[in-house]
């Protein structure tokens, strides 16, 4: 088994996005067993997958060791399995302080390491507790960073903290007409690109990843691409 992280210090980057859709194709296209577990209080991911009901039962596989299967729920899609996010996770950086145990994520993600090839975590995004849990339960993590000086000012902070084997860094909400988003994938012309497109933003209306309903379009085959890539990666 194998986990990756999508994360970043900025919210509002496709984070949610890149993991429904990562997921779905590890899912999918590599019939892998898959697990997206949703960090992130706002529950996007949890929305798009689910019926978005929300249980207020998230923070206690953390603070009453309640198994992390018995929260499992199946979705719509074969072999991608969800455990949801609620806004109980508000506190979770607190939990993860009181309890002062650095690898209690990653504990966690061990129980249910039989059951699944591939385990994606959804992150809130900033530098905090738990994202500190995440970087040492991921084998791989995922950075979107828009073309934009914030966003790679951003991205340079994470880089500071970790190694170049376990950072990806996509370029997210790519609009190749712009100077600005240009000039910045020329500069990094090794890091994997996902348009800005229309279809991306019927994922919430259709509450499905792209390549469920559009697999041809610029931006499904896009994630198929960085699937693949990324596959390469956790093979190396």
């Amino acid at each position: 088994m194998s986990t990756i992280a999508i994360y970043s210090l900025k919210g509002g980057v496709g984070k949610t996005t890149l993991a429904v859709n990562l997921a779905w194709a590890a899912a999918t296209l590599s019939a892998r067993r898959t697990l997206l577990w949703d960090l992130d209080p706002q529950a996007a991911s949890t929305f798009l997958l689910s019926d978005g009901h929300a249980r207020e039962q998230a923070q206690s596989i953390f603070s009453k060791d309640v198994e992390p299967g018995k929260l499992v729920r199946a979705t719509a899609f074969d072999r991608l399995d969800l455990i949801g996010a609620d806004m109980s996770l508000r506190g979770l950086d607190l939990l993860f302080h009181e309890l002062d145990k650095k690898k209690r994520l990653q504990k966690l993600i061990e129980t249910i390491h039989k059951k699944y090839d591939r385990v994606l975590l959804d992150c809130p995004p900033g530098r905090t507790e738990t994202s500190d849990q995440v970087m040492r339960a991921a084998d791989l993590v995922g950075v979107p960073v828009i073309p934009s000086p914030l966003s790679e000012r951003a991205f340079a902070e994470v880089a500071k903290h970790l190694g170049k084997k376990q950072l990806m860094p996509v370029h997210s909400m790519v609009d190749r007409r712009r100077k600005l988003h240009a000039e910045a994938l020329a500069r990094h012309p090794d890091w994997p690109v996902i348009p800005m497109a229309s279809v991306l933003e019927t994922m919430a209306a259709r509450r499905a990843p792209v390549g469920s309903f559009a697999g041809k379009s610029a931006g499904g085959q896009a994630f198929a691409r960085l699937w693949q890539v990324i596959e390469k990666r956790l093979a190396q």
